[in-house]
């Protein structure tokens, strides 16, 4: 939902959805459709992973992680903390 909302008031000019699930297609065609075309998205899943795709295309682009990339860029910062 945030994925499709904040793109719809600009919040972001480029989302990355890090998933495999074939459900959120929709969410990447609704954000890619918006008028204006101007955020643009991508996806992102682990290396060796399928990777979600626009039906009959190659797109959108995939950034394939390994757990080395994870760890490089792991937040353990607890955000429920006061």
């Amino acid at each position: 939902m945030d994925f499709v909302r904040l793109a719809c008031t600009d919040a972001y000019d480029v989302g990355i959805l890090f998933s495999r699930d074939s459900d959120l297609i929709p969410a990447l065609e609704a954000v890619r459709d918006l008028e204006g075309g101007k955020t643009h998205v991508e996806v992102a899943t682990w290396k060796g992973s399928s990777r979600l795709r626009f039906p009959d295309s190659q797109l959108p682009w995939c950034h394939y992680l390994s757990a080395e990339d994870y760890e490089a860029c792991r937040d353990d910062t607890d955000y429920t903390a006061p």
